[in-house]
């Protein structure tokens, strides 16, 4: 007797895809890795191993050494290694998947949780600097700079063959001040404002042609020389935040491998005590 057999198809459920990403883990470690950098940061610089303060009216750098190169390694392993072991610890435990996988894993949310972290304390960094600052600072500077300009035009426009004993002594030296500024920020006095200079102090102070040109002589030189220090100082903390750079980069650096690296041992131990 024959039978008809019916074949039914039955379409398989398609597969659950579930992110490997435990995005809970490395917010929690990338927090923790960016308070305890703020916390370090702010012990170094009270203890003057830090060249930066991460608060408000510090955030310039003032001396790089060796000590600091060290404090910013130490910093980063710390900090770091703590993030990236809180990482691996509080993830979520993958059932039936490769130990090699699971290193990968691990070493990834490590390195996910120190890219976290560092991203929120550059924003920290960043919102202090701009507080520090003040954009009014700089709007301010422009504005300054051409008044005096002018100032020391008006003086030049209105100046007679002889000085005039009767200005006001407060007069005399704000025209004096204004010539000897425009003359120090353009690398030398001319020769016209120097022989207006001397004929002021002769008038005003009564000492004779040559002690005149003498004083301006001296006071041309010291101020001269106060600019010529202040932008060798200006070179010297180029060169300190140059190397600052460099180290912070490398730390950076030293920090990632550490975050990978205590992420996969804070799995491991994860695994072995589920």
């Amino acid at each position: 007797m024959a039978t008809d057999t019916t074949i039914v198809a039955v379409e398989a459920a398609p597969a659950r895809i579930v992110s490997a990403v435990s995005w809970p883990a490395i917010i929690a470690g990338a927090v923790v890795a960016a308070a305890t950098s703020v916390l370090l940061l702010a012990l170094g610089s009270g203890f003057g191993l830090a060249s930066v303060s991460p608060w408000a009216g510090g955030a310039s750098p003032l001396t790089f050494t060796v000590m600091t190169a060290i404090w910013l390694i130490v910093m980063q392993w710390v900090a770091s290694g703590l993030g990236g072991y809180l990482t691996g610890r509080l993830r979520t435990r993958w059932i039936g998947t490769h130990v090699h996988e699971v290193f990968f894993r691990d070493t990834a949310h490590g390195f996910l949780s120190w890219a976290l972290a560092t991203v929120l304390t550059a924003a920290l960094f960043s919102s202090a600097a701009i507080l520090a600052t003040g954009a009014g600072v700089h709007a301010a500077a422009p504005v300054v700079v051409s008044q005096q300009a002018l100032a020391y035009d008006a003086d030049a426009l209105f100046r007679s063959a002889q000085p005039d004993a009767t200005p006001s002594a407060a007069d005399t030296r704000a025209e004096a001040a204004r010539i000897l500024a425009t003359g120090v920020a353009n690398g030398a006095v001319p020769a016209a404002d120097r022989t207006w200079l001397d004929q002021l102090i002769v008038t005003h102070a009564g000492v004779s042609q040559a002690e005149a040109d003498q004083r301006v002589g001296i006071v041309v030189d010291r101020e001269q020389a106060a600019v010529a220090q202040a932008k060798q100082a200006a070179d010297t903390a180029r060169k300190a935040a140059a190397a600052f750079a460099i180290f912070t980069g490398l730390s950076m650096l030293i920090g990632a491998l550490i975050a990978c690296v205590a992420a996969a041992l804070g799995g491991q131990q994860r695994d072995e005590h589920p």
